[in-house]
């Protein structure tokens, strides 16, 4: 399943105490299947310590970079460090 591929993908890279993804497609029928779905991202991992909001993003779409546009098609995300919850 795609959403098991993304957590996979982000444990592997990153040290990650906290992850919850959420898929959304369904929100977005009438959306090409082609175009990849919509998931939101809720993470928590010591990676970002820092790093500015647009630095945490960056380093996810880096680590998702061969799944964005063909499989994720929109990333909504809450990336934080352990100390922000």
């Amino acid at each position: 399943m795609l959403v098991d591929t993304i957590k996979q993908k982000l444990v592997d890279a990153l040290d990650v105490s906290t992850i919850e993804i959420i898929d959304q497609t369904h929100k977005h029928q009438g959306h090409p299947q082609s175009s990849g779905g919509h998931f939101r991202l809720i993470i928590v991992s010591s990676n970002f310590e820092g790093l500015s909001l647009i630095e945490r993003h960056r380093l996810i779409y880096k680590v998702l970079d061969s799944m964005m546009k063909k499989e994720i098609h929109a990333l909504s995300i809450s990336a934080k460090i352990p100390a922000e919850i």
